[in-house]
Order: structure tokens, then C-alpha cells, then sequence
């Protein structure tokens, strides 16, 4: 196995850059996610790592080779891609054998192999159907069967979950995580589900416009956002975001957003006041960090109920505050009807401040 490092990689699609000065290095055996929202480069990065694309500049590392100029059979890379690209007249065995077959492996190891690959994936039973006779999440294993069987340095996997339904979705999540893990590999893989990046990753890589955000582990993604982008794109429902001005009253730090003002520990007014460009910030709010209740108590926004959600173990309840449309989880037992008045109040060890002008986190 190996580690990939990426030294200002870029792509260029006539005047459009899909990748733009992307250095990453993702170490052996680890499994890291290409996250963000569609467009935003995470599979033309996926590609060009395995020599699917052509790069515009920059390196790209597998293990100490420079790899720019090696055709991707012999990069010693397995690609998973989305639609599982399974050959409709081969038998699962077959397509399983396919990669080994094409380098003149030995029928003796070919058939040890498939049948160790089978077993890993408890398939076994599928070896002499055909593609057309197997659910969507048995193609899967084989399209994963047919990968691993190569024994690569490096497995790239391109949305390898999402034609499967809900239910099989999260099982393969779980899956794939442990298949990961038994096979000591180095797993990239690309996704625009926040869900499957979250549950899955050792590391994330979030990508927006073709260049990178935020790289980091998947707790620190979600609560240390390193800018008001990545906080609004990660979470759902995503994080309530409200401009406001910092100001002194009475020799305390406070943030005036019109609506309401949150006052500020002198810690964090210092902080802030230190690092921020102007006084014109934004103060970020997760719908998890509010409490909804019917009845004021100090410190309440007052707002009126626009909508409220259902979703089982918790009802998400949209509120306006003033003319901004905000989004609060209340527990499953609550209940209020449209327009009628309630009363927010925010966890203050877990807001967040941006500075408006730079966009990037403050607190």
C-alpha cells in the first residue's frame, strides 16, 4: 500500500479551472473523503489521480513515484465508480477474474484468488450468476470484488453507494468502513453526502469551486469550521447564520444583530476584536444548539412559528426572527402551530463568529 501526495495539482476545461492549486497528502492505509457540493471538482481530482484526466500542473505521488506520465493501468490503482461498470455477458466469477486474467495470471491463482475475494465479501454463493440476476448492493460487492482482487496500493471509489436505496446505503456504509480497515489499504473516496464523509472518513477533504476548504478529521470539520462556508455546507439542517456589528455597552463586548443582541465573555470579546478585519461579523448558530420553549425566560429571542417538521426523534421548527427565517430543533413531544409566538435561546459555548469581510472563523 501506499500514501498520495498532490503538489498544486490543477485542472483547466478550456477558461474553467475544475481543479486550481490542490496540494494534499493523504497517508498509507488512510481513508479520506473528497467532499462538497456537485461541480466542485472532487471527481475530476479522483480521476486525475488515476490518470483518467491529464494534469494542467502540479504532481501527483503514488507512494515516491512521480506518476504524471504513467498510463493508469500501471499506476497500481483500483477504481470503484458509480455505476459498477460490470461486464452484463460474464459470470460473477469472471468479472471478478477480469484484472487477473488480462495480465496472464495462472487459472490455479486466479481461482484461489476469486474464491479468497468471495469469501472476504461473503458473495460466494454468487459466482456463477450473471449481472442481471444480482440486487443493487450484490453488483456492489462484486464491482469492490473486482478491485480488491488486484491487490492495489491505492483504491478510488466515485460515489460508489448512491443508486442503491436508503436502507442498503447505510449497511454498505458500514461495510465498506470495515472492508476498509481489514484490508489495510489506502481508500480516496468521493461523495457529495454529508452523511456517508462523516460516518466513513479517517479524514475529510472538502472541495468548493475547485480548491480545497478544509481538511481535517471528521469532529473538527463539524464543530471547528474553518470558515462560514464550510460551517453553512456541513450539517443538516445547516447552520442559521445572522450578520451583526460588534459593539461596547457598559464595557461588555456585544453582538447587535437587530433583532436581538448576544453579549460576549470578555475572552471571546478579545478574541474577536484581536483577529476580526472590521466590526461587521456573522454569528453562526446550529439548529441543535437552540432551545425552543413557549414560555420567555431571560436572554429569549421572541419570534413566530412558521413551520414546523416532524422527523421522528425530534421536530426541526422554522422561526422567524424579525424577517430572517430561522431553523430550530425542539424535542419530538414539542408542539406549536403556525404564527403562534415562542421563544428561542442559544447554547453560547457552541455558536460561532465569522468575520463577514474574509469569511473565515473567529471563534
Amino acid at each position: 500500500m501506499a500514501k498520495v501526495t498532490l503538489e498544486n495539482i490543477e485542472k483547466t476545461f478550456g477558461k474553467t479551472k475544475a481543479v486550481e492549486n490542490l496540494s494534499l497528502e493523504i497517508p498509507d492505509k488512510e481513508f479520506l473523503t473528497l467532499l462538497g457540493p456537485s461541480g466542485c471538482g472532487k471527481t475530476t481530482t479522483l480521476r486525475l489521480i488515476a490518470g483518467l484526466e491529464e494534469l494542467s500542473a502540479g504532481n501527483i505521488y503514488i507512494g515516491d513515484r512521480l506518476v504524471n506520465d504513467i498510463f493508469p493501468r500501471d499506476r497500481n490503482i483500483a477504481m470503484v465508480f458509480q455505476s459498477y461498470a460490470l461486464y452484463p455477458h460474464m459470470k460473477v466469477f469472471d468479472n471478478i477474474a477480469f484484472p487477473l486474467k488480462i495480465r496472464h495470471t495462472n487459472k490455479a491463482e486466479i481461482g484461489k484468488r476469486v474464491r479468497d475475494v468471495a469469501d472476504t465479501l461473503e458473495i460466494s454463493q454468487l459466482l456463477e450468476r450473471k449481472p442481471r440476476e444480482l440486487s443493487g448492493g450484490e453488483k456492489q460487492r462484486v464491482a469492490l470484488g473486482r478491485a480488491i482482487i488486484r491487490k492495489p496500493d491505492v483504491f478510488l471509489m466515485d460515489e460508489p453507494l448512491s443508486n442503491l436505496d436508503a436502507k442498503l446505503r447505510v449497511y454498505m456504509r458500514a461495510e465498506l468502513k470495515r472492508l476498509q480497515k481489514r484490508l489495510d489499504t489506502t481508500l480516496i473516496y468521493v461523495t457529495h453526502d454529508q452523511v456517508e464523509a462523516m460516518t466513513m472518513s479517517d479524514r475529510i477533504a472538502i472541495m468548493n469551486e475547485g480548491k480545497l476548504q478544509q481538511v481535517d478529521n471528521p469532529e473538527n470539520i463539524y464543530f471547528r469550521p474553518t470558515t462560514q462556508w464550510v460551517a453553512g455546507f456541513i450539517g443538516s439542517p445547516p447552520m442559521n447564520f445572522f450578520g451583526c456589528t460588534l459593539t461596547e455597552r457598559n464595557g461588555q463586548g456585544v453582538l447587535d444583530a437587530g433583532e436581538f443582541q448576544m453579549p460576549l465573555s470578555k475572552e471571546i470579546w478579545h478574541v474577536v476584536q484581536k483577529d476580526a478585519s472590521t466590526s461587521e461579523l456573522v454569528l453562526g448558530v446550529r439548529p441543535e444548539d437552540t432551545k425552543v420553549s413557549k414560555t420567555s425566560v431571560p436572554g429569549a429571542i421572541q419570534c413566530k412559528v412558521y413551520v414546523t417538521e416532524p422527523i421522528g426523534d425530534s421536530v426541526i421548527v422554522d422561526v422567524m426572527v424579525g424577517e430572517a427565517l430561522m431553523r430550530a430543533r425542539a424535542d419530538a413531544a414539542f408542539r406549536a402551530r403556525i404564527e403562534d409566538t415562542v421563544y428561542v435561546t442559544f447554547d453560547t459555548e457552541r455558536m460561532h463568529i465569522f468575520d463577514k469581510k474574509t469569511g473565515t472563523t473567529l471563534i
